[in-house]
């Protein structure tokens, strides 16, 4: 009995291994679609290896399109609109893809492959992103997990960002990544400083980017980068501010507050700032200078978790919490939030608890 199920198991797993030779056979002789045409917005027409996903031909050929997971398909940020030459969606798309996005055939660019000729469309402002070459400046560390990198534009020598926006940070084949990838992370710089742009990067165990970043990167390194992405930035009210962040999304509220202060904006601001014990949080100094430079700005950093030898006097509890016992109503404030889809959904409830219309809600959700 036992020798026939081995013997049914190994033939199964025989057969298996020759399907998916087969498949890859197929991939590379039957899969192999040409050369195809990518019109795009019906006044650029690009000539692409077919076969390959959306997202990754539009890159070679120097058109951006935002990916914060770096076409995993996890993030479902790098959509584009498939005017013609569409079929059918993917498995893998529809998670993503909302039944008014998939009758305005709406695709997720990392996940559809271009098989044939195609037209589509995208925001008009994508074809001012730029790929940039840089240089690493310095790198320093903020916190155990998270390093910051500033990076020294060589060509083009200036961006024009608005602050809170983010880049795509190229990482080349190493250990992790047998081909080029690339990762989205927000801008700490001020705009104003358009010869450079400053991450904050934390560290992901096996992440490709974060790895990549705390472990092989060194000052002097050439890295390229392609931006400005986004439409998280601060609108142009007169209202006051809720700012909510944790770990590095220190890194798109920093860049708004600077970008403030050099205005001399005198909005009224909340920054709220979560960490778990005291070795999480950083720039506090920064931030400490900024309240005496703009009177109408207040930092107020929590600890959810803070051990005995931080002696902490601070605000202690989930940022949630803290939120809610600082603010009554804010029922005439905007609130910009940069975290965890997690944090941001909670953050979410309580902003509404306390008034803040979701139309009056910005967020930069990491994927």
């Amino acid at each position: 009995m036992l020798v026939t199920l081995l013997i049914s198991v190994g033939i199964i797993s025989l057969i298996a291994v020759f399907l998916a030779l087969l498949m890859v056979i197929a991939d590379a002789t039957v899969g192999n679609y040409g050369e195809v045409k990518i019109t795009i917005n019906d006044r650029k027409e690009l000539k692409v290896q077919g076969g390959q996903p959306l997202l990754k031909a539009l890159n070679q050929e120097g058109v951006f399109i935002p990916s914060a997971c770096g076409g995993r398909g996890s993030c479902g940020l790098c959509k584009v609109k498939v005017v013609q030459g569409g079929g059918n969606y993917l498995p893998t798309e529809l998670p993503w893809i909302s039944a008014e996005e998939k009758k305005n055939q709406v695709r997720l660019s990392c996940q559809f492959k271009v098989k044939n000729d195609i037209a589509i469309r995208i925001p008009e402002e994508l074809f001012s992103v730029r790929q940039f070459t840089t240089k690493v400046e310095t790198l320093r560390d903020l916190t155990h997990d998270i390093k910051e990198v500033r990076l020294k534009l060589i060509d083009p020598k200036k961006i024009e960002p608005r602050a809170g926006q983010f880049i795509q940070f190229q990482v080349p084949e190493y250990e992790l990544t047998d081909e080029p990838v690339y990762r989205a992370y927000s801008m700490a710089s001020v705009p104003s400083d358009s010869e450079h742009i400053e991450l904050e990067v934390r560290l992901v165990p096996n992440g490709i980017c974060t790895t990549y970043v705390h472990k092989h990167l060194k000052v002097g390194d050439t890295v390229m980068v392609n931006g400005p992405y986004g439409d998280f930035f601060l609108r142009d009210t007169d209202r006051d501010i809720i700012c909510i962040a944790g770990g590095s999304g220190m890194a798109p509220i920093k860049s708004i507050v600077l970008d403030m202060a050099e205005h001399k904006s005198t909005r009224k601001v909340m920054y709220f700032f979560g960490a778990r014990s005291a070795r999480d949080l950083f720039l506090l100094d920064e931030m400490r200078a900024l309240e005496k430079t703009m009177e109408t700005f207040t930092f107020v950093p929590a600890l959810s978790e803070p051990k005995p030898e931080d002696n902490w006097q601070g605000e202690v509890g989930l940022i949630t919490d803290v939120v809610r016992r600082r603010v009554q109503n804010a029922s005439e404030s905007e609130a910009y939030l940069c975290g965890s889809p997690g944090m941001i959904d909670a953050c979410m409830k309580v902003l509404k608890e306390i008034g803040v219309p979701t139309e009056r809600t910005y967020y930069d959700k990491f994927s």
